[in-house]
């Protein structure tokens, strides 16, 4: 595909743990087959949500050594589409390939490789390049479907050292976590689940077959997604329970590593405080830690010896958690965030199961995760469905829906694309009377202004925004219509206009709250071999495969006139975010898209749209918190408040950018080193570490 996986970029509600999920949509990791000798045709089915089949991959292995594959993936009206060939050197890597069609949000993708006379060539809509080729280097393509990757992985499970080198660069491993045995009603089967590192920011397990040469039987995302042999859909449901509890023992084991539980007292030493109430900074001081809150505070250099840990911070800002507005979860996630000073993430979307054991996990520390706050999803019935969360026919399911919400702690519910619009208002109104806040996308054939008068507290992402004003009661935005819509025609619209500037007041006068992701459309603009501008300043700091990947366009923009309206579009919409704040709107950052790196970039948009740098740092913390209903216990940095901290290098009120200077996070009393935490995901580091240490140590 002509995005790389490892980009972990959800775009706009998936309603999944969607970096995972991503590595299926757009080619990701996976699967594992070798040539065959003779004629063979393998069928693969995509099963989401229980058993919903969302596509297919057919690999015909033909006896002239060519491998062709048909590959489909739809899921909430989108997914790509692509054919491929491809022919095997003897060690089980690409001697030839190439793959076409379209990606997930319709952008073409046309790659190749070739070895010729020792020379490694490849070319995609991104990039292009070669290389002397190295013996037994496996090619691994930016885009394409799972099977484009089963050379790769075929050729490594042959390695006695366990290690792949990659073309262009980078090195794949692969170790066994765990084997069963599966039956289909009348055969059996071994498996063996393989967990392979070196592509992207974190492991992913693999279900092979246990024959002399293995190939692919499942790829699984726990949750959401099975991808499994044809004629075997049975088996999933076994080996998810045993693959979830393979990537329980990684993540325990992760979190093991890089916490640092900070027992009894800890004393964070001449720090700068932001005082996210009043948006400015404070004096320096010192505030004291007991048992993850903050019991006083007092002026710099008063409470040396009253503490079990010190934290010097030299002078540094330290700033209250972070808020990642609008996350999908998933189990691997939670290092990116933590490492960028998020430490509270409201899921907006997510299988209810799935969600519930996460909570629970991070609750008692086991896993590396921020704290989570869920919004429940209620989706309509329609062949074009976000099957995930509640998925409706009726009121009366509808209400059954927002009172397992209610009683299960959630503070709002979500409302999502095929909702069904007669019964919205009735809806809304019953989740108040539950105490339940109601955001979500507009139901199609409405507009935003119609989720104004039905009663929403707050609208997901600009776009649901901004189709306000190009939408009737024919447009599907069901369809990638809701993107492609703005992007041609928001340039045009005049903001000055009655029409616009009622809306923004209506959105003032009620209090309704818009949660942008303006990083996350940053995709609408890019063009293939572009770098992408969300990624932009940390791209040199990401593994090679990563970065490759943000040269990859998402969008189909023919050409230069094209370019140059999308850009004119999103543009506009960042302008319009800060005219929405000016006019007293609430803006909840949130980004949809890669966990941490995003929101940074999230919080520099905002500047650009007007914000003061202190005004959005305000945004990501005090009016997060309030928005969430846990402004009780975070949001600030106050006594008897949570100690969720993080402490920066530079001053982000003043040059927002520094934000992502992040040398110490405290959450909920558990330290983490950022450095630490991003080279163990593959990250250089962004600065040093400000360390933990013990009272004695740290004493004048």
């Amino acid at each position: 595909m002509s995005v790389n996986r490892s980009r972990h970029r959800s775009h706009v509600c998936p309603h999944r743990p969607r970096p995972l999920v991503r590595v299926l949509a757009f080619g990701a990791l996976a699967l594992l087959s070798l040539q065959a000798l003779a004629a063979e045709t393998i069928r693969y089915v995509a099963l989401v949500d229980g058993g919903k089949t969302a596509g297919h991959q057919i690999v015909e292995h033909g006896d002239d050594g060519v491998t062709r594959v048909d590959y489909m993936f739809k899921d909430n009206g989108r997914g790509p589409e692509l054919k491929e060939t491809y022919v095997l050197a003897s060690d089980g890597t690409f001697a030839s390939y190439s793959a076409k069609g379209a990606s997930t949000f319709g952008a073409p993708v046309d790659e190749s490789f070739v070895i010729e006379n020792g020379v490694a060539r490849w070319k995609s809509t991104a990039d292009a390049g070669e290389q002397p080729h190295q013996a037994g280097a496996a090619y691994f393509p930016l885009g394409g479907s799972p099977q484009a990757y089963a050379a790769p992985l075929a050729a490594l499970a042959a390695r006695a050292d366990g290690k792949l080198p990659l073309v262009p660069s980078g090195t794949l491993t692969m170790q066994q976590a765990d084997e069963a045995e599966v039956s289909d009603g009348t055969r059996t089967r071994k498996v063996r689940l393989q967990r392979v590192t070196g592509i992207g920011f974190t492991p992913t397990f693999v279900w092979m077959t246990d024959d002399a040469k293995p190939r692919l039987f499942a790829l699984i995302y726990p949750g959401y997604l099975q991808l499994v042999e044809e004629g075997w859909q049975a088996s999933t449901a076994t080996l998810e329970a045993r693959q979830k509890s393979a990537e329980a023992r990684a993540l325990v084991e992760l979190q093991q590593t890089l916490a640092k539980p900070l027992r009894g007292t800890t004393l964070i030493r001449n720090a700068r405080v932001f005082d996210s109430v009043a948006a400015r900074m404070g004096e320096a001081s010192d505030l004291l830690i007991r048992d993850g809150r903050i019991v006083s505070i007092s002026g710099a250099n008063q409470e040396r010896a009253r503490a079990d840990h010190v934290v010097d911070a030299g002078g540094r800002v330290l700033l209250p958690g972070l808020y990642d507005m609008h996350g999908h979860v998933n189990d691997w996630q939670g290092g990116l965030h933590i490492a960028a000073g998020v430490t509270t993430v409201r899921d907006m979307g997510n299988d209810n199961k799935t969600l519930q054991a996460l909570i629970a996990d991070e609750r008692t520390g086991r896993v590396l995760s921020p704290s989570i706050v869920a919004a429940g999803f209620i989706e309509g019935e329609s062949p074009m469905s976000a099957r995930n969360g509640f998925v409706i026919k009726d009121l009366a399911e509808a209400k059954k829906a927002v009172d397992w919400y209610a009683a299960n702690g959630y503070p709002q519910i979500k409302i999502y694309n095929s909702f069904p619009k007669d019964i919205l208002r009735e809806t809304v109104a019953y989740a108040h009377s539950r105490d339940l806040r109601v955001s979500g996308h507009v139901p199609v054939f409405l507009r935003a202004q119609d989720a104004i008068d039905f009663g929403y507290d707050e609208i997901q992402h600009i776009n649901q925004v901004l189709l306000n004003f190009l939408v009737d009661d024919k447009t599907d935005t069901r369809t990638l219509e809701r993107f492609y819509l703005p992007a041609k025609r928001i340039a045009d619209l005049d903001f000055n206009s009655k029409p616009v500037q009622d809306f923004i007041a209506a959105l003032a006068a009620n209090r309704i709250a818009v949660d942008p992701t303006l990083a996350t459309f940053d995709f609408i603009r890019q063009r293939p071999g572009q770098l992408s501008q969300t990624f932009a300043a940390v791209a040199d700091h990401m593994p090679p495969d990563v970065k490759r990947g943000l040269y990859a366009a998402e969008f189909d923009i023919p050409d230069d006139a094209t370019a140059a309206r999308y850009n004119r579009s999103y543009e506009k919409m960042v302008e319009f975010v800060g005219r929405m704040y000016k006019a007293g709107v609430p803006i909840l950052a949130g980004t949809d898209s890669l966990p941490g790196f995003a929101l940074q970039r999230e919080l520099e948009l905002y500047v650009q749209a007007g914000m003061t740098p202190a005004q959005a740092l305000q945004v990501a913390t005090w009016t997060a918190a309030q928005h969430s209903r846990t402004d009780g216990d975070r949001g600030a940095i106050a006594v008897g408040k949570r100690a969720d901290l993080l402490l920066v290098d530079g001053d982000p009120s003043k040059t927002i950018g520094d934000i992502r200077k992040v040398a110490l996070v405290i959450k909920n009393g558990t330290a983490y080193y950022p450095a630490e935490v991003h080279e163990a995901l593959g990250i250089k580091r962004f600065t040093d570490p400000v360390r933990v240490q013990p009272a004695a140590a740290a004493a004048p």
